[in-house]
């Protein structure tokens, strides 16, 4: 008997680019956090993969990782990947949304932020530096609603100013903005 396995397949995964990954600092105080993941997309299938690649060699073979399912249209059980096969749980209610958990045998657990894949690769950059910080105390879904904020901030100024050159109603409006939002900061 023969078995024969799918070129695809094997292709894919020659193909595909390195984890993008950001980690704490070795020997740094944990946080809440102990990195960022930005995988590439929401297919758990191709993206653990490449996320063990780049982690089994300096923390140890991964063995189990878990997810929330809402960014997570499919959640296999088990991944197989180079030597080994991940187990997949998940936990809707337990687990941030915005993370994921990874056990090894050598590290024990490793908490990741994971920023979307459709994320710009500024606000990405952030969020990537915010989640190594070392003692950090931010949660996975507290920096990414510190990223929307940010965004939706960034957003706005840049309308008002548009506003304001018109000189109409929107000068008086991104005036009362400017001022809610400095209130809002200080």
């Amino acid at each position: 008997m023969t078995a024969t396995i799918e070129p695809t397949i094997i292709q894919e995964r020659l193909l595909s680019a390195p984890a993008r990954l950001s980690l704490a600092p070795a020997g740094s105080v944990p946080g809440l956090l102990d990195g960022a993941w930005w995988p590439r997309s929401r297919d758990l299938l191709r993206e653990i993969p490449t996320l063990t690649d780049a982690l089994d060699a300096c923390w140890g073979r991964i063995t189990h990782v878990t997810v929330n399912p809402t960014h997570w249209p499919v959640i296999p059980r088990k991944v197989p990947v180079t030597g080994h096969t991940v187990r997949v749980g998940w936990f809707a209610a337990e687990q941030d949304p915005n993370k994921v958990i990874l056990l090894s045998y050598a590290v024990g657990r490793l908490d990741l932020l994971v920023i979307p894949p459709q994320t710009d690769p500024a606000a990405a950059a952030r969020l990537m530096a915010a989640a190594t910080v070392p003692r950090g105390i931010r949660t996975a879904g507290g920096l990414m609603a510190d990223e929307a904020i940010s965004h939706d901030a960034t957003g706005t100024q840049i309308r008002e100013e548009e506003g304001e050159t018109d000189g109409g109603a929107a000068s008086t409006a991104g005036a009362a903005t400017g001022v809610l939002r400095s209130a809002l900061r200080g």
